[in-house]
């Protein structure tokens, strides 16, 4: 059966590219279509009308919109190298922590550049229970997803993005000291060729940290 695979992304949107890395992972073919989010192609807002953002995965002209239900589905519908737990509750755990580090860590991490003085250091405080969360899921594992990259560990690659935003901006909130298994983690899955294909080049971080300044929450999920 022929596959005809779409992928509408932004080059600095962590949604975008935790799709990239699946796409990737499962060695799927695509062609890729870069998405001006101030210009949005009319293709974009036929497949996603409900949102209008990136990512949107088209698949034998079929739209699936929403990164994390993007990566679902192409578990569902590719079954070589398989990312969510075989085991029910395993994948349930998956899925719950997943939804913690968009529903809860993610907002968290919006507000801090907002915020200066008292309320900035409170935020940075809530960050480190959010991240403590995560350290805790990681004892004993290579992986969130165990012995080898998963669907969780996707989700969070979030971690490896707030690490370089760190190493610009000199803002660490992810500390080796109080964090040491996100740490190697992070040194795990950069050393990674698939991963480094998908993080942002070194010569355009900073004008994705500037974009993200300044970017508006909807752009993309």
């Amino acid at each position: 059966m022929g596959e005809e695979v779409t992928f509408h992304g932004m080059w600095a949107s962590p949604f975008s590219r935790r799709v990239e890395l699946a796409l990737k992972l499962k060695a799927i073919p695509y062609q890729y279509i870069e998405e001006d989010l101030s210009n949005k192609t009319p293709s974009l807002l036929s497949y996603n009308p409900v949102h209008k953002k990136v990512p949107v995965l088209v698949h034998n002209d079929k739209p699936v919109a929403e990164s994390m239900i993007i990566i679902e589905y192409m578990d569902e519908t590719w079954e070589n190298n398989p990312f969510l737990p075989r085991d029910p509750y395993e994948r349930a755990m998956a899925r719950f922590y997943a939804k913690f580090i968009d529903d809860k860590l993610l907002p968290t991490l919006a507000k801090l550049g907002q915020t200066a003085g008292k309320e900035k250091e409170e935020t940075i405080e809530e960050i480190h229970e959010q991240l403590k969360v995560l350290e805790d899921e990681l004892k004993g594992k290579q992986f969130f997803g165990g012995q080898r990259i998963g669907y969780l560990d996707i989700v969070a690659m979030i971690l490896v993005w707030l690490h370089l935003a760190g190493s610009i901006t000199g803002q660490k909130v992810l500390s080796t000291e109080k964090f040491p298994l996100i740490y190697e983690w992070i040194e795990r899955v950069m050393k990674m060729e698939v991963v480094n294909e998908c993080l942002i080049p070194e010569e355009k971080r900073q004008d994705w940290i500037q974009l993200a300044q300044r970017a508006p929450k909807s752009a993309s999920n």
